[in-house]
Formats: structure tokens, C-alpha cells, sequence
């Protein structure tokens, strides 16, 4: 078996903490998930703890927010196609070693998501 190079802030092994936004999801401590319903528009996988945050795009900014809190420099796309990684302390994008699985949200669930959630107006509230 290929060993994998050590990436500062990427921790391979480590699951996704689930199918969609922790915190839109869970809607607590989050005044723009309550005023929007708690729903997303792409998500993002923290690389070093698998933390699922939403885009910068999305209401809540999530993914953002967690690197912000904690220090985690870098996300992986968790989108089904896309397997970009940004790095948050130089603003760089470039390819990384593969995840623990699952690599996407499920194929089923609707973008934006959830979809019991997302307005019908979501277009013009992306940021």
C-alpha cells in the first residue's frame, strides 16, 4: 500500500460528520440559520476534522465560520464531481489526497439543500 504524504491540516482518515451543514442542520446559536430556515447551497468538508459546513455562498457561511473558530486551514469540496481543496491561509486551491468516505453528500439530496427547507426566492438571498 502507497503511503500518503503528511499535509499539514489534512487529516485522511478522518469520516464526515454527516450529510449536510452541522449547524444549519442543528439551527442553534445561529440567528441566520433560524431567520433562513437553516438551509444550504454547496457544502464544504473540513480536511483535518470533518466538520460539514456550508459555502460562503450560503447563508450561514459555515464552513468559513469553522475554520475562523478552530484554525483549520483547509476544505474540501463535498460536492458529488468535485474533489478541489481551498486552502484558507494562502487562498490557494489544489488537489489533494482522497478522504475518508463518503467523498460527497449523498446523490439524492437535493442542492440547495435540505430541500423541505430551502425558500422558494434562494436565488436572490445567496450572498
Amino acid at each position: 500500500m502507497e503511503s500518503v504524504p503528511s499535509i499539514p491540516g489534512i487529516n485522511a482518515s478522518v469520516p464526515p460528520s454527516g450529510p449536510g451543514c452541522v449547524e444549519c442542520t442543528q439551527q442553534q446559536g445561529c440567528v441566520e440559520c433560524t431567520q433562513q430556515q437553516g438551509w444550504w447551497y454547496h457544502l464544504r468538508r473540513c480536511a483535518e476534522c470533518g466538520h460539514i459546513g456550508c459555502c460562503d455562498n450560503s447563508p450561514g457561511r459555515h464552513a468559513t465560520a469553522h475554520e475562523q473558530d478552530t484554525g483549520h486551514p483547509i476544505i474540501r469540496s463535498y460536492e458529488p464531481g468535485e474533489d478541489w481543496f481551498w486552502n484558507y491561509t494562502d487562498a490557494s486551491v489544489f488537489a489533494g489526497p482522497v478522504l475518508a468516505p463518503p467523498e460527497h453528500h449523498p446523490l439524492d439530496q437535493s442542492v440547495p439543500g435540505p430541500a423541505d427547507r430551502v425558500p422558494p426566492d434562494w436565488p436572490e438571498r445567496l450572498r
